[in-house]
């Protein structure tokens, strides 16, 4: 995994599950940070991570982690686009 460098995004530790980890989420993984890469869903509402490094990690439906998530600064209205609003 290339080595992570801030921008004009602010961080946020956050409790993720199955159902909420996004890409882009960093967990760290003993000791090591792991940016989610892709997501593939398992029977159950399990998914299957798979990291930038190429590893993968198998989230039950059941588990919580805590992860970074990037957010830009003023993207701070989730889900809001301007094309969606204009009148």
């Amino acid at each position: 995994m290339s080595t992570w460098v801030p921008s004009s995004a602010m961080a946020a530790s956050i409790e993720i599950t199955a159902a909420t980890v996004q890409r882009g989420d960093v967990i760290q993984i003993g000791g090591q940070p792991c940016r989610v890469a892709d997501l593939f869903h398992l029977p159950g509402g399990a998914k299957r991570l798979r990291f930038e490094s190429g590893e993968l990690l198998t989230l039950h439906a059941r588990s919580r982690l805590i992860a970074l998530r990037m957010q830009r600064v003023g993207d701070q209205r989730r889900g809001f686009s301007p094309s969606r609003h204009r009148r």
